[in-house]
């Protein structure tokens, strides 16, 4: 893939995080990504910790960047995409917005903008998260095809259609939050019975992960991997029951049906 430039117009929490990635990656070093913030002293901080570029706004972001990753909050896109119709000819837009999907930015961009919608979550920045892609975009193949291997430097690129961004986007966007409350509440009990708190956090976040790794490496069916701790009668066994009785699994549900509307 040929190395191209990449401006973040907002550098926010995601955006930081991305920028991370891609510098934890090797697939971009920090003279090649730019970005601006609302807050000047903020980006500057920043953007000296990480090693890129700061620029004073997204007019200045444009003018050096091939890629451009806008990374604002939703209820800012059109005031921000405003100064910049003029600046977007022969570049890549990539969104992260929570919401803003092909047809809503086709309505907003100048015609011939070449856009991609997408949805990271906060793993990205060490190299490890999920990027969905929305099936519909504007961008050539080449241009689709080099997204997708710079985003790929992030973790998993997953495809999805534009009626599945939402769900998708609240399993793997959202998880990360469920998957900590849960690492925090089997600290707090391995903590309960003893042990050092950051061995207990150490346990259950190693075992989270190696859980998922073995689940991605091998594709056996989770309730088979569950079946496979569990010996009849016994203690792994007594403990799902007790999740289960305590309505574990429909919680879990719950939270992404809620988190869903």
């Amino acid at each position: 893939m040929t190395k191209q430039t990449v401006g973040f117009i907002g550098f926010g929490n995601m955006a930081q995080a991305m920028a991370k990635g891609f510098l934890h990656s090797g697939a971009l070093s920090g003279g090649e990504i730019f970005a601006c913030a609302k807050r000047w002293e903020k980006l500057e901080a920043a953007a000296g910790q990480l090693g890129i570029v700061p620029c004073r706004d997204s007019l200045e972001v444009a003018d050096q960047a091939d890629i451009l990753i806008l990374a604002v909050k939703p209820y800012l896109i059109e005031e921000v995409l405003q100064p910049l119709a003029g600046r977007l000819a022969g570049k890549v837009l990539l969104s992260v917005a929570a919401g803003w999907l092909f047809e809503r930015f086709e309505e907003t961009l100048p015609a011939g903008v070449h856009h991609l919608s997408t949805m990271p979550n906060t793993p990205v920045s060490i190299g490890q998260g999920i990027v969905l892609l929305e099936d519909r975009h504007s961008l050539t193949p080449e241009e689709f095809s080099q997204a997708r291997d710079l985003l790929g430097s992030l973790g998993v690129v997953e495809t999805v259609s534009t009626g599945q961004m939402g769900i998708a986007g609240t399993i793997s966007g959202c998880g990360p939050a469920y998957a900590a409350m849960f690492l925090e509440a089997l600290g707090d009990a391995g903590v309960l019975h003893g042990l050092p708190r950051d061995v207990s956090y150490r346990l259950a976040a190693q075992m989270l992960a190696g859980t998922g790794k073995l689940y991605l490496a091998e594709g056996n069916h989770p309730g088979a991997m569950k079946d496979a701790v569990c010996s009849p009668g016994g203690t792994t066994l007594r403990g799902v029951d007790a999740l289960e009785r305590h309505g574990f699994r429909s919680a879990v549900l719950d939270a992404i049906t809620a988190a869903s509307r």
